[in-house]
């Protein structure tokens, strides 16, 4: 059980980093792909700003939390269909099912409050630096 739990960890642990590390320049060819576009023609990527990275982060993040609760609720669902009218198991997949839909509630509630919050407060500070 030790090891499921370590590889899955470790799982999670690299698809959280994965969008990070393709964000890098020069790693996975990134710098190859500029130059090949600089020869065709097209424009430079711009580099990022603290911002940007955090933005993706948080998109990469919130992707995973939907990922979790489609595979929560997969395997809710199928406790549920192979429990074969056993009680138990029924009460442990609704447990799964209701538990899931709270977290995803949560989680998205607190990222609208945060992006209304956080819009609020730069709408107010840039239009008072203006």
């Amino acid at each position: 059980m030790k090891i499921k739990s370590f590889f899955l960890s470790l799982l999670v642990v690299f698809l959280l980093v994965s969008p990070a590390l393709a964000q890098r320049k020069d790693i996975l060819g990134v710098g190859l792909v500029d130059s090949a576009a600089t020869k065709a023609g097209y424009e430079r990527a711009t580099d990022t700003t603290l911002a940007e990275t955090i933005g993706v982060a948080v998109k990469g993040a919130l992707s995973m939390v939907g990922v979790v609760f489609l595979v929560l609720m997969v395997y809710a669902g199928y406790l549920w269909m192979t429990a074969r009218g056993e009680e138990e198991t029924i009460k442990k997949a609704q447990k799964i099912i209701i538990s899931s839909i709270i977290g995803l509630v949560i989680v998205l509630a607190s990222y609208s409050i945060t992006n209304f919050v956080v819009l609020a407060i730069l709408s107010r500070t840039a239009s008072g630096s203006v």
